[in-house]
């Protein structure tokens, strides 16, 4: 059977098929500044498909630095950061981490959160930190205000993939995705949307809030603690302020991409990773899960590292 076809049946099974709605926002997005306020501004336009001109030149002229750069969208230019590590050698394509900030954050948030930055420069990744609308991703039925103003992130993502592959920075079939909360959910969907252009995916206290029917199986490593108040470890609550669905249990979320590539059991313990980090058994696909007790809505000191062990492991994407 297809593994579209597979994934369909198992979204029934495990209630994903979430109707994404695009009301005025009522209230702040899970992982949210509670203090933050609930009036949507204007938002600039979105257009739903990248038509503009290649970007702001070469991202490659300091490539010991994290430098600024934009994406045109139409009449709207996209803001990321890029770090290249300094022992890069000339025209040396790198395989991309794009690493998606949580709700109402921005891109130098989640690098210092992250630390990515260094295992970049001791792995031999470029790093792409793009920014979301107002600090959210239209993840599906989270997050508002890119929900709202129904921003086509998955075309964002698109557009900088495909310009760090024009300049010679990417290598395009080594493009992983990580994200915290609202970024992780967007990893998740870019992955359902884009299977066959993603390596392999981590999320830090993320959830899926899209029906997902990938075209392929996703190796995906994800983190999560117990007591996480915003994206719940074992399920319920409502997946943004004014979408009524509950947040899946994680487990039966990873349950779900296991099922999807006909994995393993995960009882699998990872090599080098702290006690309750569990996956399936090694091979091509892997699905992970590090469950971290009494954990809050954070992103775990010895993640990045771990994230960059899983990546390392999952082999090329084919030759297109």
């Amino acid at each position: 059977m297809k593994i579209a076809a597979r994934a369909a049946a198992g979204i029934a099974a495990l209630a994903l098929a979430v109707t994404v709605a695009h009301p005025q926002p009522a209230g702040a997005a899970p992982d949210a500044d509670p203090s933050a306020s609930a009036t949507a501004p204007t938002p600039p336009p979105t257009p739903t498909s990248p038509t503009a001109p290649p970007p702001d030149g070469p991202a490659t002229a300091n490539p010991s630095d994290t430098t600024e750069h934009t994406v045109p969208m139409g009449g709207w230019d996209r803001p990321y950061l890029l770090h290249v590590p300094p022992g890069r050698g000339d025209g040396e394509r790198l395989p991309l981490i794009v690493a998606l900030h949580g709700g109402l954050n921005d891109p130098q948030y989640v690098r210092e959160q992250s630390g990515l930055d260094a295992i970049a420069d001791a792995e031999g990744y470029a790093v792409a930190y793009p920014k979301g609308l107002l600090g959210t991703w239209n993840a599906g039925a989270c997050c508002w205000f890119a929900r709202w103003a129904g921003v086509d992130d998955v075309a964002f993502l698109d557009r900088l993939i495909d310009t760090l592959v024009e300049q010679g920075v990417a290598d395009r079939r080594r493009v992983f995705l990580t994200g915290f909360s609202n970024g992780g959910g967007m990893a998740y969907r870019y992955a359902c949307e884009r299977s066959g252009r993603v390596a392999g995916v981590a999320v830090v206290s993320g959830a899926l809030a899209v029906g997902c029917t990938p075209d392929r199986p996703i190796s995906v490593l994800a983190f999560h603690g117990t007591w996480d108040p915003s994206v719940p470890y074992f399920g319920g609550g409502n997946l943004d302020a004014d979408v009524k669905f509950p947040f899946l249990p994680v487990r039966l979320l990873m349950e779900f991409w296991r099922w999807l590539g006909g994995l393993s059991a995960l009882s699998w313990p990872l090599p080098d990773a702290p006690d309750g980090c569990v996956g399936t058994s090694p091979g091509p696909v892997r699905v992970a899960l590090c469950t971290i007790q009494r954990g809050g809505h954070e992103w775990p000191s010895f993640a990045s590292g771990l994230i960059a062990s899983f990546f390392e492991e999952r082999p090329s994407l084919p030759a297109s």
